[in-house]
């Protein structure tokens, strides 16, 4: 999207750190880093490696409006908010010789006449799934989401036309077989959804998204993206536990006859389900993991995942976990100390150790060979050749990952460089 927001006279260079070597000798006159909670550190090495050599960094992103006091010890520039109203304003401050230390996007419902530029993944080997925004943030206001803190419990939709024509674009010059529409939640605004849904069902395409589980119990919308070329949603259950889901936000879970009823309208409507469950609220025990894992495999889930809870920076949980000196670093982001999948609080009714043992062993669990088995043979699952086909691909992948990235580094280990903070 920012290269599509870009001024055509502009020269692009885009570099993903994940899977190549950044030129940093490369003459550029301005660079900009997307920055998320998770890769803060090393777009701060990444930053300093740019201002060593003179060249200005502006920083925009999640992490950017959750924390921006600090990135901005890191940024000649922060974009705070969404970027499509101010970033070819940003550009002409830096032809201009006048840049300013923070943009603040204004927070609008809708944006209309903006569209990505594919044209930087052409030499990248991403797998091939066509990526694509309807809208972006979400009306509930769940504890630990960051996304509703970023986006104030509000969802911004981009113009139906243009996503339509976006996705004509897709399938005539790229072919993907799948669509991921990237939004937060899908089902946001139930009613702007179905029509956009109607729409849809005219372009042929199998996608899949993240929805939450009110809309499973509106048959209307389940028709229209069955017959819309929904191949599945991730949902995001969380807790089998009640007072979990209370203390958390997500008591509508629970609405309706709850994650049964809601099930079986989805089984009905032929929806595989991507649920995610987060450990580590006031309730959960050892016991927990077990009944979430008989539960998952009890339903034949396509895939599933069991994540300890993460409390992101400007969350309502960050500060209630701070307020209760329940916080094990100051910054976990940033700690020396912490890596991936360590457990940066305190739980209650079991140590942070014990926490990342049992998420470990949940998935191990749910991922056995006879479970993948066992869930592949499902009517839901294998109704669709394509899905059954990268069912065992994707569980397998899972299968594989289960523990190999806990104690990852946040940031290059190898990294030798000396952290350059901004001036002002």
């Amino acid at each position: 999207m920012i290269a599509g927001l870009t001024p055509s006279d502009v020269d692009i260079r885009f570099y993903d750190d994940r899977m190549e070597e950044i030129p940093f000798d490369e003459p550029t006159d301005l660079v900009g880093i997307s920055v998320e909670t998770y890769t803060a550190k090393r777009a701060y090495q990444i930053a300093s490696e740019y201002r060593r050599r003179g060249v200005p960094v502006v920083m925009g992103g999640f992490h950017a409006t959750l924390v921006p006091e600090e990135v901005q010890q890191w940024a000649d520039s922060t974009v705070i908010g969404e970027a499509e109203e101010i970033w070819a304003g940003v550009i002409d401050d830096y032809r201009a010789g006048t840049p300013q230390k923070v943009y603040r996007a204004p927070r609008r419902p809708e944006l209309r006449g903006y569209s990505p530029d594919r044209s930087i993944f052409s030499s990248k080997r991403y797998l091939p799934i066509g990526l694509v925004e309807v809208g972006r943030g979400c009306h509930f206001r769940c504890e630990f989401c960051a996304v509703q803190t970023v986006f104030e419990h509000q969802q911004t939709r981009r113009d139906t036309g243009d996503v339509l024509a976006e996705l004509a674009e897709i399938k005539a010059k790229h072919g993907h077989k799948l669509i991921f529409f990237v939004d937060d939640n899908i089902t946001s605004n139930l009613q702007e959804a179905k029509e956009f849904f109607r729409e849809l069902g005219a372009l042929n395409v199998r996608w899949v998204s993240q929805a939450s589980i009110n809309a499973a119990h509106d048959e209307e919308f389940l028709g229209l993206i069955r017959d819309s070329g929904c191949m599945g949603v991730l949902i995001g259950f969380e807790s089998l536990n009640e007072a979990n889901l209370k203390r958390m936000g997500k008591g509508f879970n629970t609405m309706k006859g709850g994650y049964e009823k809601a099930l079986e309208n989805l089984r009905r409507f032929c929806i595989r389900l991507y649920p995610t469950f987060i450990f580590g609220y006031d309730d959960d025990t050892v016991d927990t993991f077990r009944a979430t894992v008989e539960f998952s495999k009890r339903h034949k889930f396509y895939i599933a995942a069991f994540n300890h809870l993460t409390p992101f920076p400007g969350t309502a949980l960050y500060e209630r976990l701070q307020r209760e000196s329940r916080l094990l670093y100051d910054a976990w982001w940033l700690d020396p100390e912490y890596s991936y999948n360590r457990i940066p609080f305190r739980p209650t009714r079991m140590s942070p150790e014990e926490l990342q043992r049992q998420c470990v062993g949940a998935r191990a669990k749910f991922y056995t060979w006879p479970s993948i088995l066992r869930r592949s043979m499902d009517p839901v699952n294998r109704a669709d050749a394509f899905m059954l086909r990268n069912f065992f691909l994707i569980n397998g992948l899972l299968r594989s990952d289960v523990s190999a990235r806990d104690y990852y580094p946040l940031g290059d280990e190898g990294w030798r460089g000396e952290y350059l903070k901004a001036e002002g």
